[in-house]
């Protein structure tokens, strides 16, 4: 026989045994969506094996064995490859991040069943105290809080301010909830018993992204705003269903695309993070798939899978010069839950009567260089008759604190200000009125 007739047939070969391992892969991945990752993925794997088994020995039923076994050599190869999405290559329960060396983790059991960790920095003794205390809701959602908010808290502190932080249940090192139980409205209610366990009376409240819209959720309950003295909504994502269906614009430039690749271990460089992560992002696997569990989820999830989302919190021109925002000692997220939240917000009903019925003063902070929607933030301020001032944040983004320049310093200025009811630093912009004019600016 001619090598080339021999040469043509080793490669149809091939080209059958290549398309036999991808349609098994496809397949496999068809039955993972159809199963919701049934049984750690081993229902779709063991479905798969047996069908390409079965049909590679009948299309060789006609064939000697040693030929038949042959056959089956692109159906073991595909079995090996979706074998890898079925392992875990983490522990399977929770391993909670170490305590922080500068502040004592304490852990409060709230009325509502969540069990949280909370950070607390008492005001410096060599300034002003301002007795009342505050309290800060970090973005995510579902994440712990970054050591970059840990410094700017500690900046608060210094300045006089009784200050109190708690990763939402899920988050950090709080304890876990059960998937269904991760909801935008469990957030609000265990802020309100946050505040109560706490027994100080009437907190100032700073939510930053998530956490602004966990804020303004609780503005729109009157229960929970009464134990509210002031608010600041910093940086806010969709308030509710119908603000997270807006398309709007963002602000300008941030540093998204432009910023080196984010270093280090990456899960979704695992076939089974990979897939599990991606289908859920997708919309194709619920978060609370069999496929990984949560605990499973939140151990494999690493800063690195961030992406280019940590450098969207950025204006372009800090684009070569981003702050690592946290170590893997610190760094918790869990995806799926994160997943659930954003739904629940995604499903809620307007909030819009409700909030226009807000007594609770508030500020609103919007950074320039902000990857958010420009209507989240603005939905917002035309809502709530409460918001006393807007402060547009030049030269930053997102993470309006970040530890760049003075950045920490102006955000603490802003903050401060409005907190003692004193002049702002930086013009009321916009005000209700210039809502339209400001969104026609940043087209």
């Amino acid at each position: 026989m001619p090598p080339s007739i021999r040469l043509a047939r080793f490669a149809g070969r091939l080209g059958l045994a290549l398309a036999v391992i991808v349609g098994l892969l496809v397949l496999f991945l068809a039955l993972i969506v159809l199963t919701d990752g049934a049984g750690s993925g081993l229902a779709a794997w063991l479905t798969t094996l047996g069908v390409g088994t079965v049909a590679t020995l009948w299309r060789g039923r006609r064939q000697r064995w040693p030929t038949r076994l042959v056959r089956l050599l692109p159906v073991v190869v595909a079995s090996a490859l979706a074998a890898s999405v079925c392992i875990p290559t983490v522990s399977t329960q929770r391993r909670y991040p170490t305590d922080l060396p500068f502040v004592a983790t304490q852990h409060w059991s709230l009325t509502t069943g969540s069990r949280v960790a909370v950070y607390h920095y008492p005001p410096s003794p060599n300034g002003t105290a301002y007795a009342r205390p505050f309290v800060y809701l970090n973005g995510g959602p579902v994440r712990s809080i970054s050591l970059l908010d840990h410094q700017f808290l500690q900046l608060l502190a210094r300045q006089g301010y009784d200050v109190y932080a708690y990763e939402q249940a899920g988050g950090g090192r709080s304890d876990l909830l059960p998937m269904d139980q991760y909801t935008v409205s469990r957030s609000v209610r265990d802020l309100d018993a946050f505040i109560d366990h706490l027994g100080k009376g009437p907190v100032d409240v700073l939510g930053f992204s998530s956490g602004a819209v966990v804020l303004t959720q609780a503005l729109a309950d009157p229960g929970v705003a009464a134990n509210m003295h002031r608010a600041i909504i910093g940086e806010p994502g969709p308030m509710d269903g119908p603000t997270a269906r807006i398309n709007g614009q963002q602000g300008r430039p941030s540093a998204r695309g432009l910023a080196p690749a984010t270093s280090g271990p990456r899960s979704t460089y695992v076939p089974r993070y990979g897939v599990a992560f991606g289908l859920m992002r997708l919309g194709l696997l619920s978060p609370d798939t069999a496929l990984i569990g949560q605990a499973e989820g939140a151990n494999a999830f690493t800063a690195a899978d961030l992406g280019s989302d940590t450098a969207s919190g950025y204006c372009a021109r800090d684009a070569h010069r981003i702050p690592t925002e946290d170590t893997a000692q610190n760094f918790s997220f869990s995806a799926a839950a994160s997943l659930n939240v954003q739904q629940t917000i995604k499903d809620s009903p307007s909030i819009a009567p409700q909030l226009r019925l807000s007594r609770t003063p508030a500020m609103l902070m919007i950074a320039e260089c902000s990857a958010q929607i420009r209507q989240w933030a603005t939905t917002v301020l035309d809502n709530d008759p409460a918001i006393q001032r807007t402060q547009y944040m030049p030269g930053v983004g997102h993470h309006m604190w970040n530890g760049l320049d003075d950045n920490n310093e102006r955000a603490a200025a802003v903050i401060t200000a409005f907190l003692q009811d004193k002049t702002a630093p930086l013009p009321n912009y916009p005000t209700r009125a210039e809502i339209s004019t400001f969104l026609d600016d940043h087209k």
